[in-house]
């Protein structure tokens, strides 16, 4: 694969726009990381954490520095209720690869509900949209995956596996698998899930107190938790 189709090579502080290191979200370890040491991005990054990691956050201004909608969509949405935006993308830097797609969508399971309103409301000149409200959560999900992310791009999801059952996250590995694989698509993903942390070929990041760091899907403790919790839910459950 040819890294210089791919949307972006690498994220790292803006050195005309430093970021303040007494300030959120930049006093989190991940993300004061990034400032300092930048990140580069292959064709799939994968940020698992607990809750309040700051991998959403990292996440987010990837999206918005690249142009996205900071509640889903693509760059030319203008889908906005409240901000709620860190504004850690202003003190990001992009690089680009020169003559890939600026194509791109910015899926949150928190907004979907808004997003597929906005999109109703404001519907393509060129084609008829599904009827993304008619769907359950997760069939609109991959349905609005399977409509949006084409012709190559950056395609950024934050937590997709809310919406999603089992074979659902299947289904979303396997149209993210085919989208790689056509090398001129992009994709970065904050999850929880076990499932999509298995993506094939991705850049799997641990986010904690520690910062970032890269890690392989077998010791991860996202994975050996939830190993240790299927084998043996008793020994879990009488703690509650």
């Amino acid at each position: 694969m040819r890294l210089c189709n791919l949307p972006i090579r690498r994220i790292a502080e803006d050195g005309l726009s430093p970021a303040p290191r007494d300030q959120w979200p930049h006093t989190l370890p991940p993300v004061r990381q990034l400032l300092d040491q930048g990140l580069d991005f292959g064709p799939a990054t994968i940020f698992v954490g607990e809750n309040g990691s700051g991998k959403s956050t990292l996440v987010e201004a990837i999206a918005l520095g690249y142009g996205l909608s900071p509640e889903g969509g693509s760059t030319g949405a203008q889908h906005s209720t409240r901000v709620t935006e860190s504004g850690l993308e202003r003190h990001l830097q992009l690089v680009r690869n020169a003559g890939a797609s600026r194509r791109g969508y910015f899926l949150r399971a928190e907004t979907m509900h808004g997003l597929y309103t906005y999109l109703e409301d404001n519907p393509s000149m060129r084609r008829k949209d599904p009827e993304f409200h008619t769907m359950s959560h997760g069939e609109s999900f991959l349905e609005l995956m399977v409509d949006r992310f084409r012709e190559g791009g950056l395609w950024v999801m934050d937590e997709p596996e809310s919406a999603l059952s089992f074979s659902g996250s299947l289904a979303l590995v396997g149209i993210l698998k085919d989208l790689i694989a056509e090398g001129n698509s992009q994709v970065v993903i904050s999850t929880h899930s076990p499932l999509l942390a298995a993506l094939p070929g991705a850049d799997i990041y641990e986010v904690g107190p520690w910062g970032l760091r890269a890690g392989e899907w077998e010791s991860l403790d996202l994975v050996a938790n939830w190993r240790s919790f299927m084998n043996m839910p008793g020994r879990y459950l009488r703690h509650l």
